[in-house]
This record gives C-alpha cells, structure tokens and sequence, in this order.
C-alpha cells in the first residue's frame, strides 16, 4: 500500500510516499480501508521532533489519528463491526496510508449522509472539544470565553457550548468575525486594546475561559475572568504557563466516542457547522501540514485517499 512516512525529525520535506507492507489485524483490530485522514496540530509536533525529548528516530514512521473507512478484515475477537461497514474515529496506525488499523471501541458507524471529508476529520477536533468543556463544567446561563473561536477545536467548543445554553464570547481575526458570530458565539478581534473589547463584550465578565490559540491572548482573559479556576488551554505557550493555566493534552481520550455520539447528530440536523478548509491528497500531506502550523485555515483540513 501508498503511505506517508518519514525516516528523520525535520520539516515536511523529509516526508515521502512509500510502498509499505499492508498491515494484518491481529487480536482486537479491525483493517480499514482509508477514504479519509483529518490534519492535526499533532502530527506536524510529531514530525518536528518536539515529542522525542532529543532521541532520533528509531525506525521510519508515519502520521495521522484521525480516520474514516471502510472496514476490510477484522482480527480475532472483533464482532461488534462487520466487513464492509463504513466508520469513523480514531486510527491505531498511522492514518495517512490506503490502509491503517483500528479498534472497535475507537471506532463508531458513520451515518450515510455524511460526506468522507467530514467524518475523517472529526475525532480529535471533536474529543478534545467535548472534553475540555466537560473539565471547565459550564451550566445554562454561564458566559464562556473561546479564545480563537474560528480554528477548528474552538469552532466546535463553541458550537457545543451553545447548543448546551451557554453564552459564548470568542475571539478571532478580522476577517472571521462574521463566522464567529455565525457559530452563535458574541464575536471580538484580537489585537491591540483586546482586554476593552473583552470587557465591552462581556462587562459581566466570565465563568470560564478556553483557549485554542496560545498566540498571546491568555493574559487579557485573565485579566478579565479575575483567576485561573476554570480556564484551559490546548495550545501550550509559556505565557500560559507563567501564568498557572493548566494544559489540556491528550485529545478527548476515553471520552472521544461518547462525544462523536453527541455532536454528530447535531451535524445532520444542522446546528453544528463543520467547515472543510482544505482537500489534498497522500502527495500534497506536507502541503496541508504547512498550512496546519503556519496559516489560519478558517475550517479542517483533510486528506482524502
């Protein structure tokens, strides 16, 4: 099979389309067929070395977490999925291949009205999402800050949040004003004078406060919400550690498929927008990985194989 693969930590040039052993589902997994693989913030982390702790790299690997397929073979002890299903989640092998390996418990039926785009990119984005909200316990009636309510984990917090009656505050650039408030949200710029756009947008103040940017907004968020109780980030920056926000890491983890349980069926009807930013191939992963790190794509990224 094609896969993307990698043999040294450095910048997406070292990335290259390889012919690969397809691999064999033993005890527990499942082999899926992959149609689609969504881009995330980790896998350009991976590729850069920043996880390593300075160790090279051991073998050649590959990247992706994100996953939609359809399910080829199944390994010993699998029954709660069939050949020829169509699902979604989360990968255990590197997800940007023509075939990668699963678990049923990562893994949930994806509805048929559901484009290929969407349901691969949807496993990190909306774990981590559902799972931040449930660590900050928001309660109808509470006021959230979103801090980069555009990007793709915020969009969905926010969307969350709102449909679970909170009022969300988020900021975002200029251009994505519109779409910040499009999601439900009270939209701000960030920039010079943040802090009295915050307090105009939120004079009450705030209950909690989520930051998905880690691009220097934290300090006038504090300052607004009064302390650090009830405030996240998932973009560390030493800023935010100075300060004594803790980190959010890991994704949704165990929480990811009871999330994916709740927000898809707020897609299909309608009042949960997922925007797909970006569509590329296996060739051009180091293209959308590029625009992962350096650009604000208003939306996922995805590759469809």
């Amino acid at each position: 099979m094609k896969a993307v693969r990698f043999s040294e930590y450095g910048d997406v040039d070292v990335l290259h389309v390889e012919e690969v052993d397809r691999p064999e589902p033993g005890e527990g997994e499942v082999l899926l067929r992959v149609k689609a693989a969504g881009i995330n913030p980790i896998d350009w982390k991976v590729l850069h070395g920043r996880l390593a702790g300075g160790e090279p790299l051991a073998a050649p690997r590959g990247l992706g977490v994100d996953v939609a397929g359809v399910v080829e073979a199944l390994g010993p002890g699998v029954e709660d999925v069939a050949p020829g299903e169509d699902v979604l989640g989360n990968s255990s092998t590197p997800a940007y291949a023509e075939y990668a390996l699963s678990r049923p418990e990562l893994l949930q039926r994806k509805p048929p009205g559901l484009s290929w785009e969407i349901a691969g990119s949807l496993g990190v984005v909306v774990g981590t999402a559902y799972a931040t909200l449930e660590t900050l316990k928001l309660g109808t009636g509470e006021t959230l800050l979103v801090i980069g309510a555009s990007g793709a984990v915020g969009s969905i917090a926010t969307q969350l949040a709102v449909a679970r009656g909170v009022r969300v505050v988020g900021t975002a650039g200029p251009p994505k004003l519109e779409q910040v408030e499009a999601l439900g949200a009270t939209p701000v710029a960030y920039g010079d004078g943040l802090l009295a756009r915050l307090r105009e947008a939120a004079p009450e103040g705030v209950d909690a406060v989520l930051d998905t940017s880690g691009h220097g907004e934290i300090g006038a968020a504090l300052e607004l919400k009064g302390n650090v109780e009830r405030v996240l980030t998932i973009a560390y920056s030493q800023e935010a550690s100075d300060l004594g926000v803790p980190f959010h890491q890991g994704g949704g983890g165990e929480l990811t498929r009871k999330a994916l349980q709740e927000t898809i069926p707020l897609i299909e009807a309608g009042r949960i927008s997922f925007p797909i930013a970006g569509v590329f191939d296996l060739g051009q992963v180091g293209d959308a990985l590029r625009q992962s790190e350096h650009g604000h794509p208003a939306g996922k990224l995805v590759v469809v194989i």
